[in-house]
């Protein structure tokens, strides 16, 4: 899958802005910055995620499912909500 063009890019950030609720001393370039750099590292390592994956939920799930695992794995590690 590839990174987010500009467009999705942007979308993110500003509905990180809309829904973040603590004070943050970053400004929204460094915020889109380290956006940029989270979705290029996520698609330098999608093949180390999958790697790391058992069989055979690494040949038998889609992408979107590996996604989901992986989201709320993150999201339960560092109670995101």
């Amino acid at each position: 899958m590839a990174v987010l063009s500009d467009i999705e890019r942007a979308g993110v950030s500003a509905q990180w802005q809309r829904e973040n609720t603590i004070t943050i001393s970053i400004t929204k370039v460094d915020l889109r910055a380290a956006l940029n750099a989270i979705d290029q590292w996520v698609d330098d390592n999608a093949a180390s995620f999958n790697s790391a994956l058992p069989l055979p939920a690494r040949t038998s799930l889609t992408a979107k499912q590996k996604a989901w695992l992986f989201f709320h794995v993150i999201r339960r590690r560092f109670e995101v909500t």
